[in-house]
């Protein structure tokens, strides 16, 4: 480690291993012990305190370094598991105490002292897939959002990192899903935060195992086939006196002006303007890429990061902007196929594009948009939906300006806003009729997935983290058979690379009709190289027994997917016969050949084609 080197990289700005120099790390200077490095350029004196300095009654004074703002300690005889904090004097005389900004493990809350973690000792097997893995553009990305604290409990206690090792695992590989998004395993104070409201970006949180064991949960999935993302909040921070606000007497990491230091959190704002910050969070960043084999990252709030305090009447937070540049750039750079996810509710521009043509560098966008004009648009009456129709082909209209993720995500599970079966709307049936046509709708349609815990399940209660998901629904057979549905969406999904091989491509997707508003049913197709796949949609309770639809090629088009199919709990008005194309009544479709076909109400319909293969041309002249 070239101390000099990370030093001056952290005064610019620039550095991406900052946790490799601060914190605590064990180490031999003559004897075995642990060097503690700490930056605080406004203190007047700084110790270490903890168990073996009797906490203040003999502290362990640290040294200032040659490096401005940086102070250093080497202590013998420190053991693994040992909690520890700094005792900060500031330039007026007052003392307090502090959390290690760098720790790697923290004690269990409500305590909030940090704790010494050899973080060497992990170990891995994850080699091939570490060699494999990509951004995914052109392969399957169907996440499952989890909360850790209440996915399932064990009794009154949240699962352990060993216990999701167990559970988590199968459970998602089992049902279809390619990654795992764990909401933020930082540490934090309180749990009602859900983890969004961090005190510690290199530690993960001890309510459910330590260091290692998490990497065990990681290496794991990795060897199971299964990706893991991180959420990561480089906004905002905790308040709470042990943590980073006045970390050495003044404002170090947040805004020394209150009006942009303060949230609407009833948190503090990092000042992304400090070269400091900047190379803290670049290097939390990395910390999780490089010391636990994340595979990707989302930010939360980009909003917020774009405009100061996410109001664009504002204007924008170039110093805030720089830095989102920054880390993307090297977070692509040293870790080159993980993935940079923004959850940006604004319509900023050039999100997704590279840095170096002045993007922000992200390699996917959540599409919000989205998200609020179909959960609208199933929430309608059905007799108005034919004013509303363009609230579903809206999203194509822009689509390919950014590379978007669809999400039915935990935000849209909570605060009032019902679950995405309770949004449907009218009566119980009809719920769930429309809820199997929305994940039709949305598998189908362009962009990677995510689904939050619950969905699968058609869940009916908000998101609480006091309370695991309410698994007593899977003994109701309707339940049961959504999961059905949803465990077979998914690995047709999977299954079929026309759904996502070109999802970011515009030769992946046409309209088939796109204008029926009439009828309130949408068509389009999704291609490859080897077939197409045929969408159509019923968004009426109307159903028929006869229906003309345009399709790309002559041919014969099996039916692989009916969200009414009596297996899901539908009314089994299916195609059970191939359908032969046949050629277009002209005035029904702009397409040469059309396929007639049943229709049920509210039903979602997925039909296959191979594609024909061209004569090569030593065929046709032989001929």
């Amino acid at each position: 480690m070239d101390q000099a080197k990370i030093i001056e990289s952290f005064h610019q700005g620039h550095c991406t291993n900052a946790y490799q120099l601060f914190g605590a790390h064990f180490t031999y200077e003559g004897c075995e012990g642990v060097r503690f490095t700490v930056y605080a350029p406004h203190a007047r004196n700084v110790s270490v305190i903890g168990g073996f300095t009797n906490w203040e009654a003999s502290p362990a004074r640290m040294e200032r370094t040659g490096f401005e703002g940086v102070w250093s300690v080497f202590i013998p005889g420190v053991r693994e598991w040992e909690s520890y904090k700094y005792m900060i004097e500031d330039r007026r005389g007052n003392k307090f105490n502090k959390a290690d900004p760098y720790a790697f493990y923290s004690e269990t809350r409500p305590e909030t002292a940090s704790k010494v973690y050899n973080i060497t000792q992990i170990r891995w097997t994850d080699k091939n897939w570490m060699k494999k893995r990509s951004k995914n553009f052109d392969r399957p990305l169907n996440i499952y959002e989890v909360y850790a604290g209440d996915w399932k409990k064990n009794g009154e206690f949240p699962y352990t990192y060993k216990m999701m090792e167990d559970n988590l695992i199968p459970y998602v590989k089992e049902h279809g899903f390619t990654h795992i998004e764990l909401m933020p395993l930082n540490e934090y104070p309180f749990d009602g935060s859900w983890g969004y409201q961090a005190s510690g970006y290199f530690a993960v949180t001890s309510r459910y195992g330590n260091p290692t064991e998490f990497a065990a949960f990681v290496n794991k999935c990795h060897k199971e086939g299964i990706g893991v993302i991180m959420d990561m909040v480089p906004v905002h921070f905790v308040k709470d006196e042990f943590g980073l606000r006045y970390f050495d007497g003044e404002p170090l990491y947040e805004y020394r002006d209150r009006n942009d230091a303060e949230s609407q959190w009833g948190t503090m704002n990092f000042d992304l303007w400090n070269e400091e910050v900047r190379s803290f969070l670049i290097s939390a960043a990395a910390f999780w890429c490089d010391v636990y084999h994340i595979d990707g990252i989302r930010i939360d709030a980009v909003s917020n990061l774009i405009y100061w305090g996410g109001n664009s009447n504002r204007g924008t937070n170039e110093g805030s902007l720089a830095f989102v540049r920054r880390m993307n750039y090297y977070i692509n750079k040293e870790f080159p196929t993980v993935m940079l996810i923004a959850e940006d509710s604004s319509d900023f521009p050039k999100v997704t594009a590279s840095t170096l043509d002045n993007g922000l560098g992200f390699d996917y966008k959540w599409d919000l948009g989205w998200m609020n004009d179909t959960l609208k648009y199933y929430a309608t009456d059905p007799i108005y939906r034919v004013w509303d129709h363009n609230k579903l082909t809206f999203s194509m209209a822009y689509f390919y300006s950014e590379k978007f993720m669809m999400t039915l995500s935990h935000d849209e599970n909570v605060h009032g806003k019902k679950t995405i079966v309770d949004r449907m709307w009218g009566d119980y049936d009809a719920k769930f009729s429309q809820v199997r046509n929305l994940y039709a709708y949305m598998y189908a349609h362009p962009g990677k997935k995510l689904n939050f815990m619950g969905n699968e399940i058609a869940s009916f209660r908000e998101f609480d983290e006091k309370k695991e998901l309410d698994w007593f629904l899977l003994s109701y057979p309707r339940h049961n058979s959504f999961l059905r549905y949803f465990t077979d969406l998914n690995k047709i999904y999977n299954a079929h690379a026309c759904l996502y091989k070109y999802d970011y491509d515009p030769k992946g997707f046409k309209w088939i009709d796109a204008d029926n508003a009439r009828q309130s049913i949408y068509s389009f197709y999704r291609e490859d190289e080897k077939e197409y796949l045929v969408c159509v949609l019923n968004m009426t309770p109307q159903q028929y027994e006869v229906f003309e639809i345009g399709v790309p090629q002559e041919g014969t088009y099996t039916e692989i997917l009916n969200s009414e199919k009596d297996i899901y709990d539908g009314c089994n008005m299916c195609n059970f016969e191939p359908a032969v194309s046949h050629k277009s009544d002209s005035n029904v479709t702009k397409f040469a050949s059309s396929i007639t076909i049943r229709i049920a109400p509210f039903a979602a319909i997925w039909f296959t084609c191979p594609k024909k293969r061209s004569r090569s041309r030593k065929a046709v002249k032989a001929e």
